[in-house]
């Protein structure tokens, strides 16, 4: 008789970690000037800009803080997105409701990495949004963000269509996302994709037939369609990053092909990048009050967005399988999986318990294999199964445990 799998009693990993993972959002780069108020919150709404960076007390656009308030210790499963006033607030509020942690680097913050003397380097947190950035990266800038990703970190990469300069100083996120991607001192093109020049809207259901996706399929749910509504696309380059895989693409174009990408992710060293193509996904449609926003986070796409934007940051976020027991306790504290990720094979190890089940499910529920194992380290072979989350239950002595896996 084959076992099953009940997901509701599965939490993220995150969850279930001592220490909570950071994320970090940007606000140093521009990004509520004009009518855009890309920041999880603000307290005061006091920035002007002419021409170039956030000068306090000459505007009315939102400043975001360090630490966003009502403090983030009192969101409940429950928590409206109203919680915090920014036009992120609801991406923000579910990334605690995930047990993330987030902070803004506010608009005078410093990006850097590997700075001791600098309480937000990089290398406090997991995961770094930059949504729509307007103003250039300076070199420096450029090491860190690289240096970040290298050693582990998790890039979440939001760019806009062309001609979108927010605050007049003849940059927009295309031109300053592709400026980043070419001219660096690291190498040329280290996440193999660049941003078109287009600006186009549309709504597709052109996903990719991925179907142990991470972000297509991951823990928020199945992604169907997307819509972007004044956006552009990527196009990508596997000679320079044979990692990076197109998820979403433009309707009637290849769903297997380098062009026309609309939504992606990859490697780059030990770390992560994912990116959209447009903003307006994540606007929740509340914020600056002088601004005009749309509530595209829920309201577009039926609510695809959510589950898409939500998929991408806990994949960016999440690096180790960690045990997570159903009913009682595993056949041992030290239960463990490794390496996570893998191209496809996995060891089971730390069980003391013999002989003991291992039943492998796919993100689906889907039984994959049964085997019985008589020692440990036991390996599982998933190669030929495709990308994406597995679940590895290991049963002995009448108590079972789960194990979270990521095939890449």
């Amino acid at each position: 008789m084959k076992m099953k799998l009940v997901f509701t009693l599965l939490f993220p990993a995150c969850l279930c970690a001592q220490s909570p993972v950071k994320i970090l959002f940007d606000a140093t780069k521009a990004e509520t000037a004009g009518n855009a108020d890309w920041v999880i919150d603000a307290d005061q709404h006091n920035l002007g800009y002419s021409n170039g960076p956030a000068v306090a007390g000459q505007g009315n656009e939102s400043n975001a803080q360090h630490i966003p308030t009502p403090a983030q210790s009192g969101i409940t499963a429950n928590t409206p997105e109203t919680f915090w006033n920014g036009s992120l607030s609801n991406w923000g509020i579910d990334c605690v409701k995930q047990g993330y942690e987030v902070e803004t680097l506010p608009y005078n913050g410093t990006i850097s990495y590997g700075n001791s003397s600098n309480a937000q380097d990089l290398s406090n947190y997991k995961v770094f949004i930059i949504c729509e950035p307007n103003i250039v990266f300076s070199a420096a800038e450029k090491t860190a963000l690289l240096n970040f990703v290298q050693n582990g970190g998790g890039l979440f990469i939001v760019s806009d269509h062309d001609q979108s300069d927010r605050n007049g100083d003849n940059w927009d996120s295309p031109g300053i996302w592709n400026d980043l991607f070419t001219n660096n001192s690291v190498q040329n093109d280290p996440f193999g994709f660049s941003v078109d020049l287009q600006n186009f809207s549309q709504t597709t259901t052109n996903i990719a037939n991925l179907p142990g996706d991470s972000i297509l399929h991951g823990p928020m749910g199945n992604v169907a369609e997307a819509q972007w509504a004044n956006g552009t696309t990527f196009t990508i380059n596997h000679t320079d990053n044979p990692t990076t895989k197109g998820v979403i693409y433009k309707t009637s174009s290849s769903t297997t092909g380098t062009t026309n990408v609309m939504c992606l992710y990859g490697r780059y060293g030990n770390g992560k990048f994912a990116a959209l193509g447009d903003s307006s996904p994540c606007d929740d449609g509340t914020g600056d009050p002088n601004d005009a926003l749309y509530n595209g986070y829920t309201s577009d796409a039926a609510g695809n967005h959510q589950l898409l934007i939500m998929n991408m940051t806990i994949w960016l976020a999440e690096t180790n399988a960690v045990t997570t027991s159903l009913n009682d306790p595993g056949p041992a504290n030290t239960l463990s999986v490794f390496p996570v990720p893998s191209s496809g094979i996995f060891y089971v190890d730390g069980a003391k318990d013999f002989p003991s089940v291992i039943t492998v499910f796919n993100s689906a529920g889907q039984e994959v294999s049964t085997q019985v194992a008589d020692h440990f380290p036991f390996a599982i072979d998933l190669r030929d199964e495709n990308d994406g989350m597995y679940f590895i239950s290991v049963a002995s002595g009448g108590k079972r445990s789960v194990l979270k896996a990521v095939k890449e």
